[in-house]
């Protein structure tokens, strides 16, 4: 499996974001990645109508 083609910057946001290492988020399966996005977005969703 090789690496996600995302740039450096754009590794370490996400990697802030969802709390995990850099090393992890690179070669996490794609498919994989853009469940844990979305389950940051509902959470966030859900906490910013809660307000």
């Amino acid at each position: 499996m090789k690496p996600l083609q995302i740039s450096p910057e754009t590794a370490i946001t996400l990697s802030k974001k969802l709390n995990i290492p850099i090393e992890q988020l690179m070669h996490m399966p794609q498919h994989i990645l853009m469940k844990k996005l979305m389950e940051l977005e509902q959470k966030t969703t859900t906490s910013s109508e809660k307000e």
